[in-house]
């Protein structure tokens, strides 16, 4: 299983040298990847999130911190399908061409009208719309004279020049609902859910290996970002962590695989949700994901993006050297 880590670009601690030598460092402490969210018009989590708006442009700070780094994948969890498909490919072939081809595209459909309203989007199917994006990007990317007509957009023989390096860049699909699991096993490269209970990923996975058997099509890639935070002691870890607005949130989502209660109520509760703890509890939470045979992990420090060097240090230096070994069991190694 392969880690990385949800960059710091957006509310009150987004900085550039916190995104530039964070990233850099990463790199050096041997993280696959670093990853950044997406939003045009940013309304923090009320129960996640402090009220800060700041927004650093998803794939704009990926370029800034894929010209002074040099290896370490670089994704996004997840690009909203807001912009013109054309004025994408344009950006992320070039980006390629810029950075190197270390590009995952990780889409969703968003949670929030107001930020497709604001660009006359406001009565557009996103689901239709985002398979759109996937056909005119995956087009573009390998051929020319492209002709493409829907109820969404409409171009005729567009070329896009040049060609993403070292061929077409893998495209994700991230979302946490039974939907988005059939998505990703029709149409993406890849699946990846943020904050997801282990309950309700064991059965997204199982659902993915089904559908991918039933089509005949190798299964795609496996990754999750759960909210992290790691310290000296488990209560410490905990302190940092707006565990109540991750409970209201878990209890918020329509398609969760609930506890035997019923409810979540309890941080065992949050298993999935939630990684924190000593490095050697993270370690065992890594675990945990890589037995369900996922292939990415990617740390969400947002609740500690205020220590973000301090706790990029302890995974990179007490938790990535102990995830380098085989499972005992199943599971697959770094």
């Amino acid at each position: 299983m392969k880690y990385g880590l949800l960059l710091p670009h957006f509310g009150e601690e987004a900085h550039r040298e916190k995104l530039l030598l964070g990233a850099q460092r990463a790199e050096a402490l041997g993280f696959d990847s670093l990853w950044v969210r997406d939003h045009l018009v940013y309304e923090p989590h009320g129960n996640l999130e402090r009220p800060d708006r700041t927004f650093y442009e998803a794939l704009t700070t990926l370029t800034a911190v894929g010209a002074v780094t040099t290896r370490i994948g670089l994704g996004t969890a997840a690009l909203i399908p807001f912009r013109h498909p054309l004025v994408l490919a344009q950006t992320v072939t070039s980006m390629t061409h810029l950075i190197g081809p270390r590009l995952v595209l990780g889409f969703g459909v968003g949670a929030y009208d107001h930020e497709f309203e604001a660009v006359g989007l406001g009565s557009v199917d996103r689901h239709s719309l985002l398979r759109t994006h996937v056909e005119i990007l995956r087009r573009l990317m390998t051929e020319n004279d492209v002709t493409y007509q829907d109820e969404h957009i409409r171009f005729e023989r567009v070329t896009i020049e040049p060609k993403p390096l070292a061929g077409p860049v893998p495209l994700w699909h991230c979302g946490t609902s039974p939907r988005s699991a059939r998505l990703a096993a029709e149409l993406f490269d890849g699946w990846m859910p943020g904050r997801i209970s282990m309950r309700t990923l064991e059965r997204r996975v199982r659902t993915i290996d089904e559908l991918s058997a039933a089509a005949g099509r190798a299964r795609p890639a496996l990754g999750v970002i759960p909210p992290t935070s790691i310290e000296a002691t488990r209560e410490e870890a905990l302190a940092h962590v707006n565990v109540e607005g991750l409970l209201a949130w878990a209890n918020k989502a329509r398609f969760a695989v609930r506890p035997p209660s019923g409810r979540f109520e309890t941080v065992a509760d949050l298993e999935g949700q939630l990684v924190a703890g000593t490095p050697d509890d993270v370690v065992a939470e890594c675990r945990k994901f890589d037995a369900l045979g996922l292939d990415h992990l990617v740390f969400d420090l947002r609740f500690r993006f205020d220590r973000w060097f301090e706790q990029v240090e302890r995974l990179g230096g007490e938790v990535l050297p102990r995830l380098g070994t085989p499972l005992a069991v199943g599971g697959s190694h770094r």
